[in-house]
């Protein structure tokens, strides 16, 4: 109950600070899908750019594009999507609310997976700086027993979703009385296949247009392009290629929020191997991908990777790394091997030669691909609900943070008169002024100072910079970091200094 109030209210802080607000609200909104607002337009913005500089910048052999959304419909015969892109739904005869039928089994696996946890933490508290974790994990019955049971459930709905037995994915539901969510209601229909992709029509009549597809994902694109950009790059296996970009899928059962939208944006990394090599980069990729979350400071306890039983029909190895959402641990980013699967595929259908001619041997193959996608919108969540924290003080007040890495903040600093008057805002304004070359800096005089910090805690601003008398005397300022709430004075001339020691890449990403 405490995690679904925690995300009431980040849910409900989103819209209060200008982050994300509903889509058409003034028409009662449209389900699952969602406007970023004025602040979350540019934490977005930041969030998007860090993977860039990471991924792009930070690699020689890795470069960007921008394919267009609208493909040509045989892409999409070509990848397995017309096929094979579909969700199993089960729909509750009772309620009429219809739910993923794998994602009602993952979500009783993680209550088994809370249980085990709640014994070891039980254990930890007990045992002290003794406690081996690993140890008891291995020993101690209860836990062991919740494990295998998790284990066995996982394995048993893979391997029935492989073989497409839906009727023993639905027997799975009834044996481990799984209930409706709302109603506890436990009446299920069977489950069936729904296919995700929008349609839309391409054509100046209806008679004459032709059937074309909202892409799902952004893959596509990039291998589609994989020998332009190989050749017009001069580009050297092993070489990735990223994009960013909006994705949909017709989500039945959209729903926390933004973690599962009908339109959203991917951002992925397609990485060409040596036939051979897969593993090897799947591998450094798997660490890599950890170590630029990480970076990010959101504590290395609220992420675990999560192996895949069930592989999809591309690859030969996958893992997400999932992340301790208020709502549990669920995925927010894929690192797959893709195999040489989609290059021909696309060969195929195309009649077009899509492979890598190899100096080195004189010889022609089909690279293999290691993915690594991640959802932008989720890992907005993921940060939002990290960063808002609710803080007892010393003088029995409390006060709502956003303490978002200082790095990707919409606004870094926000600039203060102590007084509207004295000159003290022409001073304020002048700092702006100058600061917002290169920084996101905005100007408030509205209430009493300590009014404006809450505020500008609540929206995660990193620093706040108050003018006053002594300001005219010696050229300095007061500023105030967000997450100490301690005051230092400075001079005006180093303001920028101090927000560009913060905010540097080097420093984050190093």
């Amino acid at each position: 109950m405490a995690n679904e109030d925690q995300f009431k209210k980040v849910i409900s802080h989103a819209k209060e600070y200008g982050y994300i607000f509903a889509s058409s609200e003034i028409y009662d909104g449209l389900s699952a899908v969602y406007d970023y607002a004025q602040n979350g337009v540019e934490l977005k913005k930041n969030i998007r750019e860090y993977w860039w500089r990471s991924m792009v910048y930070m690699h020689q052999n890795i470069v960007g594009i921008d394919a267009a959304i609208l493909m040509h419909p045989t892409t999409w015969k070509a990848s397995g999507h017309v096929d094979a892109f579909n969700d199993p739904l089960i729909d509750n005869k009772d309620s009429k609310k219809r739910y993923r039928a794998d994602v009602l089994i993952e979500d009783y696996c993680e209550k088994i997976n809370k249980k085990a946890q709640k014994e070891i933490a039980k254990a930890k508290k007990r045992f002290g700086d003794s406690f081996n974790e690993e140890e008891f994990v291995a020993t101690n019955p209860r836990v062991v027993s919740y494990i295998q049971q998790q284990k066995e459930i996982i394995e048993r709905m893979a391997k029935s979703l492989e073989a497409e037995d839906l009727a023993d994915v639905k027997l799975l539901i009834e044996e481990l009385g799984i209930a409706d969510p709302l109603t506890g209601s436990k009446n299920w229909t069977d489950v069936k296949q729904f296919n995700l992709m929008f349609g839309t029509k391409l054509g100046a009549s209806a008679e004459s247009a032709m059937d074309l597809y909202l892409r799902p994902e952004t893959a596509q694109g990039i291998f589609v392009n994989f020998l332009n950009v190989q050749k017009t790059g001069r580009m050297k296996i092993p070489f990735g290629i990223a994009q960013t970009g909006k994705a949909f899928r017709n989500e039945i059962v959209a729903r926390q929020f933004i973690f599962r939208m009908r339109e959203f944006e991917q951002m992925e990394m397609q990485f060409f191997v040596k036939p051979g090599e897969e593993m090897k980069w799947y591998e450094y990729w798997r660490e890599k991908r950890l170590a630029w979350h990480l970076s990010l400071g959101l504590g290395k306890e609220n992420y675990r990777f999560h192996d895949h039983e069930k592989l999809a029909h591309y690859a030969n190895a996958a893992t997400d790394i999932e992340f301790n959402f208020p709502f549990g641990f669920k995925e927010l980013e894929g690192i797959h091997s893709r195999t040489d699967f989609d290059l021909k595929a696309h060969e195929k259908h195309s009649g077009k030669k899509l492979q890598f001619f190899d100096h080195e041997t004189n010889k022609n193959y089909t690279p293999y691909v290691v993915e690594t996608s991640i959802g932008l919108d989720r890992m907005f969540l993921a940060i939002f609900s990290n960063s808002l924290k609710t803080e007892e003080l010393e003088d029995g007040s409390s006060r709502v943070v956003l303490k978002l890495p200082t790095i990707l903040a919409p606004i870094k600093a926000a600039v203060f008169p102590l007084v509207k008057k004295d000159g003290l805002q022409e001073i304020a304004k002048e700092i702006v002024a100058d600061l917002q070359w290169d920084y996101n800096v905005i100007y408030d005089e509205k209430d009493a100072v300590g009014r404006r910090y809450r505020r500008q805690d609540a929206v995660g601003t990193p620093f706040c910079i108050t003018v006053d008398h002594q300001t005219k005397e010696d050229k300095t300022v007061t500023i105030r970091f967000r997450d100490s709430m301690k005051q230092e004075r400075i001079l005006i001339s180093e303001i920028s200094e101090k927000i560009k020691k913060a905010v540097s890449y080097k420093s984050w990403l190093s």
